[in-house]
């Protein structure tokens, strides 16, 4: 029988950083006996007060909307836990609690190239209605194309770093030379691109990091959150038989090479898997067309987001995929994306699905492909973890396991030329 075992974000057993979900779901395979979140409550909470340590992470989400051009100094702000944070083994804050603060301090762009600034202070932490003072600063935004210091400011662009920009500079020059002929392409630029946004503008559900800046100290530890409703799955023979039934990596359409990993599988209906997605803050991706590649040639140069942007078609068992879900904050460069494809098989009378989820860092021109391409984050599986943590919060799952998939090649590169390194597992989710 396949191993069952924990989904973390990367983290090793003592470290003080937020978790995967899937950890209260913990199987062992030697005598067969789920871990269950109550089971595990019940042990830690003889437990006396925890402790976490200043730099402790955790991760937020904004349910307050916060702009450079309306937000002003002490103005309230709040938003709610997404991944539970451990302890020393405990679960010392849960999905769900709430956070609050104030905004620190705010700058506005009046000119072209300055910068508009945005610094949060995270003051309060609620669990369960019992308030604590805490002390916390931005750590990162995810998805974001600003900049965060190590004071915690959040840094916006200027002009002159994006592609539009950059342009403007260089027809500038031109009307030295060849007015005519430079007044002709300015309004052919105009027609097409508007001019770059410099203002920092986060609306209710962008996702944040915080690290403490001091110590915190809580009366003892808590649940997990939403996953503490969590079931174990019956019958995980079937399930890992069907687990390493699936193929394992994806073909990229043109040119046909080898490219991302499956590594997630969802058991339910498709609107069940719509709905759970679209609870979490994920978009549908458009299809590739005419117009959508003009609209992503003007994300990428203005710099900024666009949540339907079509992707690359990627094949398993030469099939495209049936649906394709994507998770960004203000900017093309970098976000959250996934594909999905309906398979043959069934468990527990449900349709499966298979995912091969990937985290778009960055994007560069590739000469040999003629078009930009985004690089990812080789660590797939911090975008397994990702995925699985957004989809429980959202109460639509059921169970969670984590099958092993002995044959699954744990270094590799996909078809672009990016380093792919997973564990090679799959975490399953059974929605409701």
């Amino acid at each position: 029988m396949a191993r069952y075992s924990s989904i973390r974000n990367g983290s090793r057993p003592g470290e003080h950083k937020p978790i995967g979900a899937a950890t209260v779901t913990e199987r062992w395979s030697r005598d067969h006996r789920s871990l269950t979140v109550a089971a595990l409550f019940v042990m830690c909470s003889s437990a006396l007060a925890v402790q976490l340590p200043a730099g402790t992470e955790i991760q937020l989400r904004l349910t307050t909307k916060i702009s450079t051009q309306s937000s002003k100094p002490n103005d309230k702000i709040e938003a709610v836990v997404i991944s539970p944070v451990m302890a020393s083994g405990q679960f010392a804050i849960p999905a769900g609690a709430l956070v609050r603060g104030t905004i620190a301090k705010v700058t506005q762009s009046t000119k072209p190239d300055e910068r508009s600034s945005l610094t949060l202070a995270f003051t309060e932490l609620e669990i369960e209605g019992a308030k604590t003072k805490f002390a916390a600063q931005v750590a990162g935004v995810d998805n974001a194309r600003e900049s965060i210091d190590d004071q915690g400011q959040i840094s916006g662009i200027v002009a002159s770093e994006t592609i539009s920009g950059r342009l403007d500079a260089g027809l500038s020059k031109l009307g030295e030379k060849a007015a005519g002929f430079a007044g002709v392409l300015e309004t052919v630029k105009k027609a097409v691109l508007k001019a770059p946004e410099s203002d920092i503008a986060y609306d209710a559900g962008v996702d944040l990091v915080v690290k403490l800046t001091a110590a915190l100290e809580l009366k003892g530890p808590s649940g997990p959150g939403p996953a503490a409703k969590l079931v174990p799955i019956v019958n995980e023979d079937a399930l890992a038989d069907l687990v390493t039934r699936q193929p394992f990596q994806t073909v990229a359409e043109k040119p046909p090479k080898p490219s991302d990993v499956t590594n997630i599988m969802l058991i339910g209906t498709q609107e069940q898997v719509q709905k759970a997605f679209a609870e979490a803050g994920w978009s549908s991706a458009a299809a590739l067309s005419t117009e959508a590649k003009l609209e992503t040639f003007r994300a990428i140069a203005e710099q900024r987001g666009y949540k339907e942007a079509p992707v690359s078609v990627l094949l398993l068992d030469g099939r495209p995929p049936d649906g394709v879900f994507e998770k960004l904050t203000n900017t093309f460069a970098q976000r959250h994306h996934l594909r999905v494809w309906k398979r043959p098989d069934a468990f527990g009378g449900q349709p499966v699905w298979v995912i091969a989820a990937t985290h778009d860092t960055g994007i560069e021109f590739s000469e040999q492909n003629r078009t930009f391409i985004h690089k990812i984050d080789s660590q797939i599986d911090h975008e397994r973890a990702k995925v699985v943590n957004d989809l429980l919060f959202t109460g639509r799952v059921k169970s969670v396991a984590l099958v092993d998939r002995p044959a699954v090649p744990q270094h590799g590169m996909n078809a672009t030329g990016d380093n792919v390194d997973t564990d090679g597992k799959m975490a399953v989710l059974v929605l409701q």
